[in-house]
């Protein structure tokens, strides 16, 4: 791989604070929109879908332009990043490896995440774009600023209707990181198992995925083996919205 492009939210972003902050707003107790989220997750819906429970009218869009106006907007420091996130992107880019991060968010976001200095060579969301993930208009963005030819660009994420299978469609090899409800709830789904190059539960493990140190890139791939013996007990059958 030459490029290496990442995610943001469940993947360098916990959304803890996203959706306590959602809660708040909403006077509800954090747990109730956790669990509705969990139950959107579940059932292969936008975990977005759990505010329209609570609040079946809302504009969400407006509501957070409402949040921002009364100083209640969105929010990002250190402590919002999981603790592989800088070990993960210094090493790729120590090795040479040209590092993206781009996701779904808002132009506040990007402010934030690029206020954070993160080892990478560009940091952008969509709202920046103009165009959302799973759009193949977004990816065909992420293919003009990795700078590398497409299979040689790997796009990594938890989300496999968002990440995983718009990624693979623009010809770019696909990473799913089994992290977040998304993450963990369709990791074993047949669909993912079969489109994902590789399956990580770590953003550590792309370093070896490059073959920096002389890593033995064959014992990463086989990470996306189907699961068998009591491990396949658990693969989870539903309906997940897919652009495949």
């Amino acid at each position: 791989m030459e490029t290496i492009v990442l995610d943001i939210g469940e993947t360098l972003v916990r959304d803890d604070r996203h959706w306590a902050s959602w809660a708040n707003w909403l006077g509800v107790p954090p747990h109730t929109l956790s669990a509705l989220v969990g139950a959107a997750v579940a059932q292969g819906r936008e975990a977005t879908d759990a505010l329209h429970v609570l609040r079946p009218d809302m504009d969400v869009e407006e509501a957070y332009r409402a949040r921002a106006a009364a100083g209640r907007g969105e929010h990002l420091d250190e402590s919002d990043l999981y603790q592989d996130v800088r070990p993960a992107l210094g090493e790729l880019r120590a090795a040479g490896i040209r590092v993206v991060v781009a996701g779904n968010g808002s132009v506040r976001a990007a402010e934030l995440l690029r206020g954070l200095d993160l080892p990478a060579d560009l940091v952008v969301t969509s709202d920046e774009w103009g165009a959302r993930k799973p759009d193949p208009a977004f990816f065909a963005r992420v293919a003009e600023v990795a700078g590398a030819a497409p299979e040689a660009t790997l796009y990594v994420g938890d989300h496999p209707a968002e990440d995983l299978f718009p990624a693979a469609a623009a010809g770019m090899r696909t990473a799913h990181l089994r992290r977040g409800p998304y993450g963990h709830w369709w990791a074993e789904h047949p669909d993912v198992v079969e489109t994902a190059d590789f399956r990580i539960d770590a953003l550590t493990e792309l370093v070896g995925l490059t073959g920096v140190g002389g890593s033995d890139t064959s014992a990463v791939a086989d990470a996306s083996d189907p699961p068998s013996g009591e491990e396949a007990k658990v693969v989870r059958r539903g309906t997940l919205r897919s652009v495949r």
